[in-house]
């Protein structure tokens, strides 16, 4: 094999491992929603944009300081319920590291 045939099948091999790379990079983005269920509560649905389940990952509901007001973990089903507090609040999903989504209180609905 000559130079110019090695450099050819280096970057073809090169690029193939890159577009997996990036496929699989982009294949596991977290999704995160909150809805108000008009009863003082809200709810929570959290998955993967791969389909894998978020089941057990952590979920935290944080004052307008950071302070932690309640803390659970994702369902079987996928979700999370929380009472609904007083203020300023965000909900946090932690789906690992970076896979970490912020949804405002104010943007529950």
């Amino acid at each position: 094999m000559n130079k110019m045939n090695r450099k050819f099948v280096l970057c073809v091999i090169a690029a193939f491992f890159t577009l997996i790379f990036a496929s699989m990079a982009l294949a596991h983005t977290p999704l995160f929603t909150c809805w108000d269920n008009g009863d003082g509560t809200f709810t929570c649905e959290a998955g993967f944009s791969d389909g894998s389940s978020a089941t057990s990952m952590p979920v935290r509901v944080t004052d307008d300081k950071g302070t932690v007001l309640e803390e659970g973990k994702v369902d079987e089903t996928g979700e999370i319920s929380f009472k609904r507090p007083e203020g300023d609040f965000s909900v946090v999903f932690d789906g690992g590291p970076g896979h970490t989504l912020t949804v405002k209180g104010s943007d529950i609905k």
